[in-house]
């Protein structure tokens, strides 16, 4: 049932029980202890007031004498009385001024050992035959005969009773006070809790990642808040790389889209009018339209493989790929798209971890820059040692101020603007490299050209 009480409720529930249990615990403690130091200080009182009328003159007949038949002194009826015991069990109480028992108690088993010698002195407690609980000491004064003096414990239930009632109203004043404690400490305690919930709400209700919370210390909550601002600062970034990556393919779809609906309307017109188009132009056309559409299945495919979420990567891939391999398999098909290429090939066995598939797209990515760069007609150096891929074209080069975003999604350097392409290519490049725990980077090539230096941890084996 707590399950369904506010947190601050429980916190205050719990503090309530907590205090409860402690106040019981000391109140309990304190209680006994007392009846215990009272009872120690009876004993001693009876050890004390008793001794004189123990060691009477004359031996045990002269105690039997006094005790059983004198009526008991004025300062000590009502508080002592005094009781002769014998093995047997007979045993006989002084006397009132009526002549009737002032309250003899019934004789135990411990009385008469104690009688008989077994044992030199007995404290306990009993109830006298007209009902009062009385504390009792029983001493062994000689030839089989023990006197026994007993002592009230009225006075001492009584204040017991009366620190049992104290007790618990103190515990009960106490376990509130704690409650009401509790609660305000929950409150203040939850403050910054209330603050992420209205901010988390608030986002909810609004989408608005710009939300920040205020930090303020290093404990828990306020490492909770910094991570709370921490996620609302990556889901932000995540949105806008999503508004860019749609705006950026809105942007890289339009102009293939529009060029292939023009296309389509003069073929469609030349039907409709019955003025059809020369036979070279058509198959212009027709070839136009067949270029735009490879282009848009190839710009679509980049666009779904760089959607994909980006995983948080708990280890290395486990799947081992040979690099050299999937340069051959990169360098044919580039071959296939350039045949006038030239293509040098020198690369050593590297096994990396990765998917082959991924790695050999990465790897025709590069050369098709070096080829888009280089000319067709360009040399274009591949090589594969020590695990490093370098790429190398010999044209222009690639300035310094663009080398920071050449691997940015839809980004194109001011001269390749005319070229074709969507600006994904490098943008793969550098999520596949990264998924595999390898680094890419572009730079300047001595004696002109640009080379791409790729590094991915593997074995020669």
């Amino acid at each position: 049932m707590h399950r369904h009480l506010p947190l601050r409720a429980r916190l205050a529930l719990l503090t309530a029980l907590a205090v409860a249990l402690a106040v019981a615990a000391a109140a309990v403690t304190c209680w006994v202890l007392t009846r215990n130091q009272l009872r120690e200080q009876m004993d001693r009182t009876l050890a004390t007031t008793g001794t004189p009328f123990l060691n009477p003159r004359g031996g045990p007949s002269s105690i039997i004498t006094s005790i059983c038949t004198q009526p008991a002194p004025p300062f000590q009826r009502g508080l002592l009385t005094f009781q002769v015991i014998k093995a047997d069990g007979w045993s006989c109480a002084q006397v009132g001024n009526s002549g009737e028992p002032t309250g003899s108690v019934p004789v135990t088993a411990a009385d008469q050992a104690v009688a008989a010698g077994d044992k030199r002195v007995d404290f306990h407690d009993a109830t006298t035959r007209d009902g009062r609980h009385v504390r009792v000491m029983t001493q062994h004064v000689g030839r089989d005969i023990a006197v026994s003096v007993s002592r009230p414990l009225g006075e001492i239930e009584s204040s017991l009773d009366s620190l049992a009632a104290w007790l618990a109203v103190v515990s009960a004043i106490g376990v509130l006070g704690a409650a009401t404690l509790g609660l305000l400490v929950a409150r203040a305690a939850l403050k910054p809790v209330d603050r992420l919930t209205d901010a988390a709400e608030h986002i909810a209700r609004t989408e608005d990642l710009d939300t920040v919370i205020p930090i303020a210390g290093k404990d828990e909550i306020a490492r909770l808040g910094r991570s709370f601002n921490a996620m609302t600062a990556s889901l932000k970034a995540s949105r806008l790389r999503q508004q860019r990556l749609i705006a950026d393919a809105g942007h890289e779809l339009r102009t293939p889209l529009t060029s292939l609906r023009t296309n389509t309307d003069l073929l469609l017109r030349s039907e409709q009018t019955g003025r059809p188009i020369p036979a070279a132009d058509k198959e212009r056309l027709l070839h136009n339209v067949k270029a735009q559409l490879v282009e848009l299945s190839d710009l679509v495919g980049d666009l779904l493989l760089l959607a994909r979420p980006e995983q948080v990567p708990s280890g290395p891939p486990t799947t081992s790929a040979p690099l050299h391999t999937a340069i051959d398999r990169a360098v044919n098909r580039a071959r296939l798209r350039a045949p006038d290429a030239q293509i040098e090939v020198d690369t050593t066995a590297w096994y990396v971890r990765g998917e082959p598939a991924a790695l050999e797209r990465a790897v025709v990515n590069l050369l098709d820059n070096a080829l888009k760069f280089g000319g067709t007609e360009g040399a274009v150096e591949v090589r594969l040692a020590d695990g490093e891929l370098t790429v190398r074209d010999h044209g222009p080069g690639i300035a310094a101020d663009d080398v920071p975003y050449v691997f940015e999604r839809f980004w194109r350097a001011p001269a390749a603007r005319g070229l074709p392409g969507s600006g994904l290519g490098l943008a793969i490049v550098a999520r596949t490299v990264a998924d595999a725990g390898g680094t890419v980077a572009l730079e300047p090539a001595p004696g002109g050209g640009t080379i791409a230096r790729l590094r991915l941890p593997g074995t020669t084996s």
